[in-house]
This record gives C-alpha cells, structure tokens and sequence, in this order.
C-alpha cells in the first residue's frame, strides 16, 4: 500500500462516517460525501492536504486547485475562500491539515545547512499548491496512528511533528517556509501587519500608519504585502470584514445594516454591493438560502 493510500484509509476510519469534521490536538481531519459552496475564512499558517478528491482555494483573484497527493501550504494569516469540488459517496473528498509553527521553523533554519538561513532575495507569495512526497506523508500516518497511544503520544509527537516540518522546509517550497521562520523576512513584516488589520478591521485604514506602526516605509509594506499575500492591505481589509460579516449574517440573526456596521461599513449599500461582489449574491438573499447552522 503506498504512502498517500495509507494516510487516506487512516482518516477515513478516523473520521468514521461521511461528513465529518474531527480535531486531534489541533489537527483537523475531514471526510466528505458531497462538494461544498464557496465559504470564507482567515486561514492562519498551516498545512491541508488532499488525500481523495478535490479542492479549491481563492484569494483575491487567485485560484488554487488541489486534489490527491498535493497540498495547499500557507505561511501568513489570509482571507480565504474555500470549496470541496470533487466528492461523492463512493469517493468521499478525504482531507488533512496541522497548524504550521514558526517557532519550530526557526529551530530548524539554525540547526540546518548556513544556506537555509540566507533570506530569499525577495518575499515570496505566502501560499501555494505542491505535491507531497513519501517522507512527509509517512510522517503524518505515524503521528494519527500515535494518537491512538495516549502515554506514547505525549512523548513522541514533539519529534515527529518536528519531522514533518523539517521535510516542508527542505521540500519544494521551502523558500515559503523558510520565511515562515526568519524574523527578517517580509513574512515577518506582512505577519506584524496582517495582525494590526485584524485587531482593527472595523478602523478606517490609513496605510502610512499601519507601516509606521510595523517599522516600515509605504512602499516596501505594500511591496512585501503584495508580493506575500497578492492583495493590497485595504483589499485584504475588504475581504476579512466581508468575511467576518458572512459569518456573523449566516450563524446570528442580527439585523443586516447592524452586521454591515459592525465590521467598518456605515453605508449599506456600499456593504451589500461589496458583499455581492465577492460572493455572488447580496446579503439578505445569502441569508435566506443559507443552510441552519447546526446548534
């Protein structure tokens, strides 16, 4: 049985039935019957691969397509959009993913080669799409098969998640990683941004603050943030409050206009043309095809 066929069949009897969504110590392991609509969120670093059928990503005007044996890889916080398009009930979509630890990845940069430790001449794109190898899929398998051995887990996870690290940062986009790692890097820069837009994404955003407040001049943040997350910071401010906005209209039933203004917006039909232009369809018509949430 090869690599990619035995971590599959492991999270199939992990999951135990079809659609299921379940977390082991931050993992998260999903088996889906049918393809998915198009739902948001901020993806933080991390790491989600395809074990069966097939999935899409986008930000901003970018798309990602992955399927069985890739997986998408993600070093700084992005909004998201995010859907199953192959599954079925004969081949479920079958899916994996683990938080990614910049702490770890320096460790590694300062016990790995010197040349790991040369900053790339330029920030690169903070998400991609790769195909997984043996090592790093064999790796996984032996850390979910531990989890089923409590005492043993405790004391041998640390080295193996350490190991999958190790084998995404000597992999094919261990540039990515790399800056995931090195507090030099226009990750690092992004990163600091990205959090100073979260924590005031209801603000008007003046960008010359925002690089003021991260150390940086204007045009080496927007040339860094750009180039990390492929949007401009108030593009990426757009697409988390819409995101954040979504959310609130599908899981609450506060009123529109209110959601509207609690994520920035104080014109509503500024809000709903936005929102629907980003995902298809205005506010009060997503709300009312929206599927209950569960709870």
């Amino acid at each position: 049985m090869d690599a990619l066929t035995s971590l599959r069949d492991l999270v199939l009897s992990m999951t135990g039935a079809p659609d299921r969504r379940i977390e082991v110590d931050g993992m998260i392991l999903v088996q889906n019957s049918r393809t998915t609509e198009s739902m948001g969120s901020t993806t933080n670093p991390t790491v989600a691969f395809v074990l069966q059928g097939a999935k899409q990503s986008t930000v901003g005007d970018q798309i990602y397509d992955y399927r069985a044996g890739q997986f998408l890889i993600v070093t700084v916080d992005l909004p998201m959009i995010g859907r199953v398009t192959e599954a079925s009930d004969e081949t479920p979509f079958v899916g994996f993913g683990m938080p990614l630890r910049p702490a770890l990845v320096a460790e590694l940069l300062l016990e790995g080669p010197a040349e790991f430790r040369r900053s790339p001449a330029r920030a690169v794109p903070g998400l991609a799409v790769s195909t997984a190898d043996d090592h790093l899929l064999d790796a996984i398998t032996r850390l979910l098969r531990l989890h089923r051995r409590p005492a043993d887990y405790r004391v041998l996870a640390p080295g193996i998640i350490r190991e999958i690290h190790w084998w995404l940062l000597t992999g094919s986009q261990q540039s990515l990683v790399r800056q995931l790692g090195d507090t030099e890097s226009g990750t690092t820069l992004v990163a600091a941004a990205v959090r100073w837009i979260q924590q005031n994404v209801d603000q008007p955003l003046r960008v010359d603050e925002l690089a003021a407040g991260v150390g940086a001049g204007v045009s080496t943040l927007n040339r860094h943030f750009r180039a990390v997350t492929q949007l401009s910071p108030l593009q990426y401010q757009k697409a988390l409050r819409l995101q954040r906005a979504r959310l609130a209209l599908l899981s609450t039933r506060t009123e529109i206009a209110r959601i509207g203004h609690e994520v920035g917006y104080q014109s509503l039909s500024q809000f709903s043309r936005e929102y629907r232009r980003m995902f298809g369809v205005p506010p009060s018509a997503d709300r009312a095809g929206a599927v209950p949430l569960p709870g």
